[in-house]
C-alpha cells in the first residue's frame, strides 16, 4: 500500500443510492424554491425580485435617467444573485418586453428583442430603469413591511418578498420549469384582478365567504399582452377552480377583399408567446409541401408593435377554409396549459383563483400591519420628543439657567428637574435658539396635535381588522384607477363547444310552486280556457297538507330569480326546472337551489336580460319597499346573494321590474291600497333595507303589489272566489308611506283579499286554490266595477277551500292556444252541421 493511502486516517462507507437521492433532493429543492417558481405573495422569482430591489437601491426611479443594463446586472450579481450575468440580463430583458409582460416592470431603452424571436442587444448597449408600476411593488419597503435576510456573503441585506401593492402573480403571470413540476400562470387584466380582490375584501368585512364563481364575475379570464382571442370558457373555469386548465387561444385574423377580386387574410394579433417569424416560416413550409393549397403570397407588413401578416389567396378560393386550415396546422391557434403552482410559505402548491387572491390578501394585511406599527412607533417617538420640547419652552428661563450653570451634567440635571427621559433631554440640548420664538412654539403645538391624531388612527387600525382591510381596499383601488386599462384579449364562444341552451327549444311554460316548495315546469297548452264560474282542472297533485301557492309564466331560456322569505335571491335557467305532467307534484326546490334550512321561496320573477336602465322593486309584508338596479343581480353565485336586508318580523312578498318612471300600487289583506310614484323611492344598494311604502293598520299586512300601466285595470281576487276589475284612475296618486284607500268591499261572503293583478282585456288569469285546483279565465269576462264593491263570483269553491294565488297570462302567450281552440270549435261546428243535415233528410 502506498504512503499516500496510509496517511488517510478515516474512510467513510456510504450507500451510493442514498447519497445520490440526498444530493438530488437538495438540488431539486434549490431549483424549486430559489430559481424556477414565483412566490404567491409578490409573483416574483428570486432573480426578478433581486433585479428590482437592486434598481431601487440604485435610485433608478421612473422619473430619473436610465442606467446601463451592464451596471444593473453587475450590481445584482455582485450583491444579491451570485449566478451568471447572462441569466440575470435575460430575466431583466423579459421584464422590459411589452409582448412578454402584460404590465412591464422594467422600462428599457434600446434593443430589448422582438416578437420575431431576435434577442436583445448586449447589456453594454442597452439602458434601463424601473417602470412606474414597479414603484407599487416596492412601495413602503423602507418601513419594515417585509423581512430582510443576509445575502450570499452576508455583507448586504435583501428582502425575502416585496410589499407588492399589486397582485402581480395574476397580473403578469409566471412560467418556469422546476424539478418534477412546472408553473404556467397566464397574465390578467389589472382592473379585473383588483376588482376581484376588492370583492373578497368586501365579503370579509361583511363576514361572508367568497367562492371561485363570485370571483369569476369580476375576473373574466386571462388577458395576454399580445391580445388575440380566447375560445370558450371551459378551460378558464377549470384553471380557476382546480389550478389546472387548457385555454384555447386563437390569433385575431380578418378576411379582406382585394382590388383584383381576390381575398386576403390579415393577422393583427398573435397568441401569447408565439414567435412571429417562425409562424410565417411554418405557413410557407405548409404551402411548399402543398398541405395548404390556395395561398398565392405571404409577407410580413408589421411595423414595430403593429403586427400585420398578409396572406393573399388565389382566385375562387374559400378564405374561411384556408383560415381554418391555418388554425389547425399552425400556431395561429395555440392552447395555453395553465398550471397555477406557486410558493406558499416556501413550499410549492397548486392553487385555484380563490387561494391565490386569499394568499395575496394575507400578505397585504401583514404588510399594512407592519407599516402601521412602524409609523406608530415613529410617531410616538417624535411625540415623546415634542413633549420634552414643549416642557422646555414653557420653562425656558430655568432650562437656560441649568444649562449655563452646568459643566458636563446638564442632561442629568434637566432629566432630574423636569422628569424627562434621556432622549428628551438630549433633544432640548440640541434645540436651536430660533425655536424659542412664539411662532415656533405654535408650530410645535400644531405638530404635536397632528401626531396625536395620527397615533389614534394607527392604534384604531391595529385594533380593528375591518378598518385595516378598508385601508388595503382604498390603496389598491387607487392603483387600479391609476394603471388600469381595457382588456386586450377578447373572450369568444368556442365553435367546438356546445352551449346547452342552444339545444333547448324555447317555449313558454307554466312554472308551479307549492307551499312545501315543490316546483315543476309544464307546457302552457296543457291548460285550456274555460268560462267564468267553472270548476277548473287539477293543476298539481298535492298532499293533504300541501297546496299550490305560486304560479308564473316563463320561457325555458329565461333566468328565473328566486327570492326567499329572508331576503336572499337565487337564480336558475328556465330549462333547469324539471318538466312534469299537469298533475305531477314536481321536485323539491331544495334539490335545485342551495337554500338554507328553514328558508322558503316567497317571490319568483323571470328575467330575459339584465338591463342597466331597469330596476327590481321589492315590497315586504310589513309595507317596506326597496328599489335596486337590475344589473346588481346579473351575477348571482350558486349560494345566492342578499337581495334585501329584512327585519326579524318581516318577509319579502313581491318583486317586480320597473323602468324608474312607473307608478306602484300596493294592496293589503284588509282591502286597502295605495298608488304612488316610483320616483318617491330612491335606488338603493343590494343589501339595503328600504323605505316605507304604506302605513299599515293593526293586524294588517301587504298581500300584493303591481306597477301601473296604460290600458290596464286592477283585478282584485278574494279568498272565497270573488273578484272584479277596477280602472286605475279610480285611485288617486298619493305620497309614499300613506295609509291608502279602500280597494275592495270585503265581507264574510267575500273573505279577505288574496291578491291583485294588473290585467288587460285580451289577457287571461289563473286562480289557484288550496286544494291545488286551477281555473283559467279571460279577463274580459270579469266585470269592471267601482272601487268600493264586492265584485262577482269568479270560481265556485267547496267549503273550507280558498283562493291562495293568482297569475296572469299575456295576450302573446295565449295566441297559439286560442288558434288551437278555434280549430277545435270549427271542427265541432262542421260536425254539428253534418248531423243537422242528416236529421232533416230523415224527417223528409
Amino acid at each position: 500500500m502506498s504512503d499516500e493511502f496510509k496517511e488517510i486516517d478515516k474512510v467513510v462507507s456510504i450507500d451510493i443510492n442514498e447519497e445520490m437521492k440526498k444530493c438530488y433532493i437538495d438540488y431539486a429543492m434549490s431549483v424549486i424554491v430559489a430559481r424556477a417558481l414565483p412566490d404567491v405573495r409578490d409573483g416574483l422569482k428570486p432573480v426578478q425580485r433581486r433585479i428590482l430591489f437592486s434598481m431601487n437601491e440604485m435610485n433608478l426611479d421612473p422619473n430619473k435617467g436610465y442606467r446601463k443594463s451592464a451596471r444593473i446586472v453587475g450590481d445584482t450579481m455582485g450583491k444579491y444573485h451570485p449566478h451568471g450575468d447572462s441569466s440575470i440580463y435575460q430575466a431583466m430583458v423579459r421584464m422590459a418586453q411589452n409582448f412578454s409582460m402584460r404590465y412591464m416592470l422594467v422600462d428599457g431603452h434600446g434593443n430589448f428583442g422582438s416578437i420575431d424571436g431576435y434577442g436583445a442587444a448586449a447589456s453594454r448597449y442597452t439602458e434601463a430603469r424601473m417602470s412606474k408600476i414597479t414603484a407599487e411593488l416596492l412601495a413602503d419597503i423602507e418601513k419594515d413591511t417585509v423581512d430582510f435576510v443576509p445575502n450570499y456573503d452576508e455583507n448586504e441585506k435583501e428582502p425575502t418578498v416585496l410589499p407588492a401593492r399589486i397582485p402581480n402573480l395574476l397580473v403578469n403571470g409566471s412560467s418556469g420549469i422546476a424539478v418534477g413540476m412546472a408553473t404556467n400562470i397566464p397574465p390578467h387584466n389589472l382592473t379585473e384582478v383588483i376588482n376581484g380582490v376588492v370583492c373578497m375584501i368586501d365579503n370579509t368585512i361583511n363576514d361572508k365567504d367568497t367562492d371561485v364563481e363570485e370571483l369569476m364575475e369580476h375576473i373574466q379570464g386571462p388577458d395576454f399582452p399580445t391580445g388575440a382571442t380566447i375560445l370558450g370558457k371551459s378551460g378558464i373555469r377549470a384553471a380557476y377552480r382546480t389550478g389546472r386548465g387548457k385555454i384555447l387561444v386563437r390569433a385575431l385574423a380578418e378576411i379582406q377583399p382585394m382590388s383584383n377580386g381576390r381575398e386576403k387574410i390579415v393577422v393583427t394579433e398573435l397568441p401569447y408567446m408565439v414567435n412571429k417569424l417562425r409562424l410565417i416560416e411554418k405557413i410557407a413550409e405548409l404551402v411548399k409541401d402543398k398541405r395548404i393549397e390556395g395561398i398565392n403570397d405571404l409577407y410580413d407588413a408589421s411595423a414595430g408593435d403593429d403586427i400585420q401578416i398578409i396572406i393573399e389567396l388565389k382566385k375562387d378560393v374559400n378564405a374561411n377554409v384556408i383560415l381554418n386550415q391555418l388554425y389547425k396546422y399552425t400556431q395561429l391557434q395555440e392552447s395555453f396549459g395553465a398550471i397555477m403552482i406557486a410558493l406558499v410559505n416556501g413550499k410549492p402548491e397548486t392553487l385555484n383563483l380563490k387561494q391565490i387572491i386569499s394568499e395575496y390578501l394575507k400578505h397585504q394585511e401583514n404588510v399594512v400591519t407592519r407599516r402601521t406599527k412602524f409609523n406608530l412607533d415613529k410617531a410616538e417617538k417624535r411625540a415623546h420628543i415634542l413633549e420634552g420640547l414643549r416642557i422646555a419652552i414653557d420653562n425656558i428661563d430655568e432650562v437656560i439657567r441649568i444649562i449655563r450653570t452646568s459643566y458636563d451634567n446638564a442632561k442629568e440635571r434637566l432629566m432630574e428637574r423636569f422628569q424627562l427621559s434621556e432622549i428628551q433631554a438630549q433633544a432640548i440640548l440640541e434645540m436651536q435658539l430660533r425655536r424659542l420664538q412664539g411662532l415656533e412654539h405654535e408650530k410645535i403645538d400644531a405638530e404635536y396635535k397632528d401626531l396625536m391624531e395620527k397615533i389614534a388612527h394607527f392604534k384604531s387600525l391595529l385594533a380593528d381588522r375591518k378598518l385595516m382591510l378598508g385601508v388595503i381596499k382604498d390603496e389598491i383601488t387607487l392603483v387600479r384607477d391609476k394603471y388600469g386599462d381595457e382588456r386586450r384579449t377578447q373572450l369568444v364562444q368556442n365553435p367546438g363547444e356546445i352551449d346547452v341552451e342552444d339545444l333547448i327549444e324555447e317555449e313558454t311554460c307554466v312554472m308551479t310552486l307549492s307551499n312545501l316548495n315543490y316546483i315543476k315546469r309544464t307546457p302552457l297548452d296543457t291548460y285550456k280556457s274555460q268560462n267564468r264560474g267553472g270548476r277548473g282542472i287539477v293543476g298539481m297533485q298535492t298532499r293533504e297538507e300541501d297546496f299550490v301557492k305560486d304560479m308564473f309564466l316563463s320561457s325555458t331560456h329565461d333566468t328565473i330569480l328566486f327570492f326567499t322569505d329572508r331576503g336572499r335571491v337565487y337564480r336558475m335557467k328556465g330549462y333547469e326546472i324539471p318538466e312534469a305532467g299537469r298533475t305531477a307534484r314536481g321536485m323539491a326546490i331544495v334539490n335545485l337551489l342551495e337554500i338554507a334550512p328553514g328558508e322558503s321561496i316567497t317571490a319568483i320573477i323571470p328575467v330575459k336580460e339584465f338591463k342597466e336602465d331597469e330596476y327590481l322593486v321589492m315590497i315586504t309584508k310589513q309595507g317596506i319597499i326597496k328599489k335596486t338596479e337590475m344589473a346588481s343581480f346579473a351575477n348571482i353565485r350558486k349560494g345566492g346573494l342578499i337581495a334585501v336586508n329584512l327585519r326579524d318580523d318581516d318577509n319579502l312578498i313581491s318583486v317586480m321590474t320597473t323602468n324608474g318612471e312607473n307608478e306602484i300600487f300596493v294592496a293589503t289583506r284588509n282591502g286597502l291600497g295605495i298608488k304612488f310614484s316610483e320616483k318617491d323611492v330612491r335606488p338603493m344598494g343590494r343589501t339595503a333595507t328600504g323605505v316605507k311604502a304604506i302605513t299599515l293598520r293593526e293586524e294588517d299586512y301587504v298581500v300584493s303589489a303591481v306597477k301601473i300601466m296604460e290600458n290596464a285595470e286592477i283585478l282584485n281576487v278574494t279568498e272565497k272566489g270573488f273578484g272584479k276589475r277596477t280602472e286605475t284612475d279610480a285611485f288617486t296618486v298619493q305620497y309614499r308611506g300613506g295609509k291608502g284607500l279602500k280597494v275592495h268591499q270585503l265581507t264574510e261572503k267575500t273573505g279577505a283579499l288574496t291578491g291583485v293583478l294588473l290585467v288587460e282585456e285580451n289577457e287571461e288569469v289563473m286562480l289557484m286554490t288550496s286544494e291545488g285546483i286551477i281555473i283559467r279565465l279571460r279577463a274580459r269576462d270579469i266585470s269592471t266595477i267601482g272601487r268600493v264593491s264586492q265584485g262577482v263570483k269568479l270560481m265556485n269553491l267547496n267549503d273550507g277551500v280558498t283562493v291562495v294565488g293568482i297569475a296572469k297570462i299575456s295576450e302573446e302567450d295565449i295566441k297559439d292556444d286560442e288558434l288551437e281552440i278555434l280549430d277545435d270549435e270549427t271542427s265541432a261546428n262542421e260536425e254539428s252541421s253534418i248531423i243537422s243535415e242528416e236529421e232533416t233528410s230523415i224527417t223528409e
